[in-house]
C-alpha cells in the first residue's frame, strides 16, 4: 500500500512523500498545499498499523489510500488535458516507479534478512515467489490465487510481505490510469468535430469514463464479495471503483464550494466514520463491497471540507504539524510496519503483542521510516542526473530492480540445488512408513537428509490427472472442480471420492494402486468439508455441496465410494465419529455401492515441519503423545456392522507408533503442515495400504 505516496506534487510523482516537497500542488503550483490531506494520510497510517498490530482486524485505511492516489492523480492529468500540455506517459511512468521502487527494493531486502534469521525453511519457496511479485507489483494476483487469509489473528504465521498486495494494486493502476488520460485526450478533439459535441470538454468526458469504471467495478466488486470474498479482496477489478471515486471527487471539487458550517459537518463527520468504521463493522469479511464505501466517502467529506477557516474545523487536527509531519513518511511507516510484526511474533512466539510490545514496534517502524524517507527516498529525489534524459530514469529502475533481483536469484538456485541432492538420496535411506511395518520393528533408520526438501512442501499435494472428461462431467455447478484419475485402459472398476482435504491426500496411494489394478476413480472435494448427512455442525455451503455429491453418486452407480470415516480435532476429543456419516453412506450402500470408510490422520495446534527445522526432529514438542492425537478407542469400531457394504481401514499404525505420533518417521516427514500427510509419505504407504484395502474390501 503506498500510504504516503500521492502528496500534492505527487500525482505525477506518487512516490514523493515528504513535507519538504508536498507543499506544492499536483501542477507544481505553490500555495495549493492541503495540509488537512497530508494529516488524513498520517492518520490513515496510523489506523492501518494499530488495527494490525493490536486489533488483528481491518480498519479500512487502505482504501482510503487508493482514493487519495487517484484523486492527486486526476487533478495533475487534468490540468494537463486543459491546459494543452504533453502528457509523457513514458517518462511519467518512469518518474513514478523511480520514486515507488527504491524504499520497496530495501525493505525487501531486510525481510529476506529476517526471513534467513527467524522464517523456517519450508516457507522460503513461497516467500521468494511472493518477493519476485512484488518486484513486479503482482503480488496481489498471488495472494488471490493463494486464497490468503488476510484477517488470520495470529500474524506470526502471516507472510511478511503480504502488506504489499495495495501496493501492486496501485502499480497497476498507475499503469492504467494515464491511459485512460490519453484515451480522453485524443477522443476529445475528434468529438468535437462533430457539431452535438463541439462544446465538449476534457472534464466531463472523464467524469463520464470514471463513473461508468466506479458503477461498473462496484457492481462486480459487491457481486465477487458475496461469492468469493478471499479472492475479491486482492482483486484489482473489484477495487478500481475506489480509485474511479477519488478520480470524481477530484473532478467534482472546483464546482464544490460549501459553506463554512457545512465545511465544519463535513469534517467531523468524516473524520469520525473514519475512525469508527472498523470498530463498528465487521469489516474483515465483507471488503472490498459496498461496505468499503464507509471509509471512502468518509474520505471524500473531508477532502470536500478542506480547510473550513474556521478553529472548530478539523482541519485544525488534520492540518496540525505533528500530523503533517507523520504524513509525510506514512509511504514508508506503512512499508516498515507489517514485517516488523511478523518478525516479532515470530522471534517471541507470541500470537499477539501486548501494549508495550506493540508501541516498541510501532516505534522501530517509525525510526526506519524516517531513515528509509533520508538516506533512500530523499537522495534520489534530489538526484538530478536521471532526470535529464528518459533513458537514465530507466537505468536507475533497472539498477533497483537488479539489486534485488541477484540475491532471489542466488538464494532460489541455491534451494533448488538443496532439493536436488535431497531428492538424490537412494531410497533406501528415506523408507518413510515402511520403517514402521513389523519386519523393520525396532531396527533404527539409516542417517540421511529428511525428504521432502522442505521449500519443496508446497507441492506435497497429492497428484491427479486431471478435470472429469465425458459421462464423469457434472452438470452441477457445485462440482465443476470434479478430478479423475484413469487407469491406461479401458477401467474394471469406477469409484468415486468424496469429503475434504483429507480424502485428498490419500489419492497419493489410492491413485497409483487405482492404475495398477485398472481402477477409474472421480474426486469430489471441497477444503474443510467432511462427507456426512445434513447436518448443523456443518456449513450450509457444505452441507449443499455434500449434497450434490450423493446426487452424483446415486446418478453415476460406481461401483465403490471412498471416504474418510472419522474427524480429529486439535483438542480434546482428539477424534469423534463424523456428524451424519452413517446417514450419508447408507443410500450407497443400499445401492449395492461399496462404501470405504478410512480413519482420519491427526491434527496438531503447531506445524510440524517447522517445528523439526527449529527444534530437530527428536525434540518433545513434534512427537505429539497418541492419547493426545487420536480416541483410544477408534470411532471406526462404532460403524461395524450398522451398514452392510461399509469397508473400514485403519492406517494409523503406519502413522503412530509406540505411543507417539511423530513429525518425521523413516526420514520423511509425515505432514506438510499441521494436519494434512505429505504426499512423498503417503507415498511409502502405499504397498500396505493396497494390502489393507484389497483384504477389507476382498476386492480382486
Amino acid at each position: 500500500m503506498t500510504l504516503g505516496n500521492m502528496a500534492p506534487k505527487a500525482a505525477a510523482s506518487p512516490g514523493n512523500i515528504q513535507p519538504g516537497t508536498a507543499k506544492q500542488d499536483a501542477a507544481g503550483a505553490k500555495g495549493n498545499f492541503r495540509p488537512e490531506v497530508q494529516g488524513l494520510r498520517a492518520l490513515a497510517v496510523l489506523m492501518v498499523a494499530s488495527y494490525h498490530i493490536w486489533l488483528g482486524r481491518v480498519s479500512g485505511g487502505v482504501d482510503i489510500f487508493l482514493l487519495i492516489s487517484a484523486f492527486f492523480l486526476t487533478l495533475s492529468f487534468t490540468r494537463k488535458l486543459e491546459s494543452g500540455r504533453r502528457l509523457n506517459l513514458l517518462g511519467h511512468w518512469l518518474h513514478v516507479f523511480k520514486r515507488l521502487l527504491p524504499a520497496v527494493v530495501v525493505v525487501i531486502l531486510a525481510v529476506l534478512a529476517g526471513m534467513w534469521i527467524l522464517v523456517p525453511q519450508s516457507r522460503w519457496g513461497g516467500l521468494l515467489d511472493e518477493a519476485w511479485a512484488t518486484l513486479f507489483y503482482r503480488q496481489n494476483w498471488q495472494l488471490a490465487d493463494a486464497a490468503v487469509d488476510y484477517y488470520a489473528q495470529n500474524h506470526s504465521g502471516a507472510s511478511p510481505l503480504q502488506h504489499f498486495w495495495s501496493l501492486s494494486i496501485q502499480g497497476q493502476v498507475f499503469i492504467l490510469w494515464p491511459l485512460a488520460f490519453a484515451a480522453v485526450g485524443v477522443a476529445v478533439p475528434l468529438l468535437r468535430r462533430v457539431p452535438r459535441w463541439s462544446r465538449l470538454g476534457h472534464r466531463s468526458m472523464l467524469t463520464a469514463v470514471f463513473a461508468v469504471v466506479f458503477a461498473v467495478s462496484l457492481a462486480y466488486s459487491i457481486e465477487q464479495t458475496a461469492s468469493n470474498q478471499a479472492y475479491a479482496y486482492f482483486d484489482t477489478r473489484a477495487r478500481l471503483w475506489e480509485f474511479a471515486l477519488g478520480s470524481l471527487l477530484a473532478l467534482a471539487l472546483p464546482y464544490l464550494k460549501p459553506r463554512r458550517w457545512l465545511r465544519i459537518v463535513l469534517g467531523w463527520t468524516g473524520l469520525a466514520a473514519m475512525l469508527s468504521c472498523g470498530l463498528l463493522l465487521t469489516v474483515d469479511r465483507s471488503f472490498p463491497g459496498f461496505v468499503a464505501l464507509w471509509p471512502t466517502l468518509a474520505a471524500a467529506a473531508m477532502i470536500v471540507a478542506g480547510q473550513s477557516g474556521s478553529r472548530f474545523g478539523a482541519d485544525r487536527i488534520l492540518g496540525s504539524k505533528p500530523l503533517v509531519w507523520l504524513g509525510g513518511h506514512s509511504y514508508a511507516l506503512y512499508l516498515w510496519h507489517w514485517p516488523l510484526l511478523v518478525f516479532t511474533l515470530l522471534a517471541t512466539g507470541l500470537t499477539a503483542p501486548d501494549l508495550w510490545l506493540g508501541l516498541g514496534i510501532l516505534a522501530v517502524s517509525l525510526l526506519l521510516a524516517i531513515g528509509t524517507s533520508r538516506y533512500v527516498e530523499a537522495p534520489l529525489r534530489g538526484w538530478k542526473w536521471p532526470e535529464l534524459r528518459t533513458w537514465r530514469t530507466a537505468v536507475v529502475i533497472a539498477a533497483c530492480g537488479t539489486l534485488l533481483a541477484v540475491p532471489l536469484s542466488a538464494w532460489q538456485g541455491m534451494i533448488a540445488a538443496e532439493n536436488a541432492a535431497i531428492a538424490a538420496q537412494p531410497k533406501e535411506l528415506t523408507p518413510g512408513a515402511a520403517a514402521l511395518t513389523p519386519e523393520n520393528a525396532g531396527k533404527p533408520t539409516p542417517e540421511a537428509r529428511i525428504i521432502p526438501g522442505p521449500s519443496a512442501m508446497d507441492d506435497e499435494w497429492a497428484h491427479v490427472d486431471g478435470l472429469c472428461t465425458g459421462n464423469n462431467v457434472s452438470d452441477d455447478p457445485l462440482l465443476q472442480g470434479c478430478l479423475q484419475i484413469s487407469p491406461p485402459s479401458k477401467p474394471v472398476k469406477h469409484i468415486v471420492a468424496l469429503g475434504d482435504s483429507h480424502a485428498q491426500q490419500y489419492m497419493a496411494a489410492l491413485g497409483p494402486i487405482a492404475k495398477k489394478h485398472g481402477w477409474e476413480i472421480v474426486t469430489l472435494f471441497k477444503g474443510n468439508c467432511r462427507f456426512g448427512a445434513e447436518s448443523p455442525e456443518r456449513s450450509q455451503d457444505c452441507n449443499e455441496f455434500n449434497k450434490a455429491s450423493a446426487a452424483y453418486v446415486m446418478e453415476h452407480k460406481p461401483d465403490a465410494v471412498f471416504t474418510v470415516a472419522t474427524l480429529t480435532h486439535i483438542e480434546a476429543p482428539f477424534e469423534t465419529e463424523v456428524p451424519g456419516y452413517l446417514e450419508g453412506i447408507k443410500p450407497f450402500a443400499d445401492a449395492g455401492i461399496d462404501v470405504v470408510g478410512i480413519r482420519d490422520n491427526p491434527r496438531f495446534a503447531i506445524n510440524m515441519p517447522e517445528c523439526v527445522q527449529k527444534k530437530g526432529p527428536d525434540s518433545p514438542d513434534c512427537n505429539t503423545p497418541l492419547e493426545k492425537s487420536l480416541a483410544a478407542s477408534s470411532p471406526l469400531d462404532d460403524y461395524r456392522g450398522k451398514v452392510k457394504g461399509l469397508y473400514l481401514m485403519d492406517m494409523s499404525d503406519f502413522i503412530c507408533a509406540d505411543g507417539v505420533c511423530p513429525a518425521v518417521v523413516g526420514n520423511v516427514y509425515v505432514y506438510k503442515d499441521e494436519n494434512h500427510l505429505t504426499r512423498t509419505y503417503v507415498e511409502t504407504m502405499i504397498p500396505m495400504f493396497e494390502r489393507r484395502l484389497l483384504s477389507a474390501t476382498k476386492w480382486k
